[in-house]
C-alpha cells in the first residue's frame, strides 16, 4: 500500500504560522495547457508509472529520478531550504548540497510511493499567478484525500516546482529549513551535506 509522504505529519506539528493558499475547488484531468499545470501533472504521470511498476526503492529511484529533476527546480529548492547562508558558499559546497538534496528528494519519493492501489492524483485546469510564481492545487486520493499545492517559478522556458504546500497551505521548504538550522550552524555545509546523504541512504535502505 502507498505510504503518505512522512512530511506531512512533521510539518503539521511544526507549522506555527502557515500561510493560507485559497484556490477554488474543480476536477480536472483534461490535458493541460497551462505550462505550469502541465509540469504537475507530467510528474504524476511518472509518480504513477513507478508506483504500478513496483519494484525495490532503489529500483523506483532510477525511474523517477530524471521526471523529478525535470519538474523540480532541486538547486533552487537547496537554496531556498539552506536559507541565506546559501549567498555565501562556495560552488563545491552548493553543488555537494543540492546532490545531496536530490538524492534525499528521489529517495522519499521512491520509498513511500512503493506501490499502486488505485490511488489518483487530479490536478486544476488552471493556476492561480501570485507575484512571478504560479501556484497548482492537486490532490492524492486514495483511502485519505491530502493536497499538495505546487509552487512554480519560471527557469529558462519552463516552469519548475519550487516548494510544495503540504495539506494546501504548509511549506516543505520553511520546514526543511528549519530541520536544517542546526546542523549547519554546528557541522558548516559539509556536515548538512553527509546528514542529507544519510538520511537518503537510511531512505533507501
Amino acid at each position: 500500500m502507498t505510504r503518505i509522504l512522512k512530511p506531512i505529519a512533521v510539518a503539521l506539528m511544526l507549522a506555527a504560522a502557515p500561510a493560507a493558499l485559497i484556490l477554488s475547488p474543480q476536477p480536472a484531468m483534461a490535458q493541460a495547457s497551462d505550462p505550469a499545470v502541465a509540469q504537475v501533472q507530467g510528474f504524476y504521470e511518472a509518480l504513477t508509472a513507478s508506483m504500478k511498476s513496483g519494484g525495490t526503492a532503489r529500483s523506483r529511484y532510477d525511474k523517477l529520478k530524471p521526471a523529478i529533476e525535470k519538474a523540480f527546480d532541486l538547486p533552487a529548492m537547496t537554496a531556498i531550504a539552506v536559507g541565506p547562508t546559501w549567498a555565501s558558499l562556495s560552488d563545491a559546497d552548493k553543488k555537494a548540497l543540492t546532490d545531496a538534496f536530490t538524492r534525499m528528494t528521489v529517495s522519499t519519493y521512491a520509498k513511500n510511493f512503493d506501490s499502486y492501489g488505485g490511488e489518483k492524483f487530479p490536478v486544476e485546469p488552471a493556476s492561480i499567478a501570485r507575484g512571478s510564481d504560479k501556484y497548482v492545487k492537486s490532490k492524492l486520493v486514495g483511502g485519505e484525500t491530502h493536497v499538495f499545492n505546487y509552487r512554480l517559478h519560471q527557469a529558462g522556458s519552463e516552469w519548475k516546482i519550487t516548494d510544495i504546500l503540504l495539506e494546501g497551505n504548509i511549506s516543505q521548504m520553511a520546514q526543511k529549513r528549519s530541520d536544517f538550522a542546526a546542523t549547519l550552524a554546528s557541522g558548516g555545509p559539509q556536515g548538512l551535506a553527509k546528514r542529507i546523504n544519510a538520511v537518503a541512504d537510511q531512505t533507501l535502505g
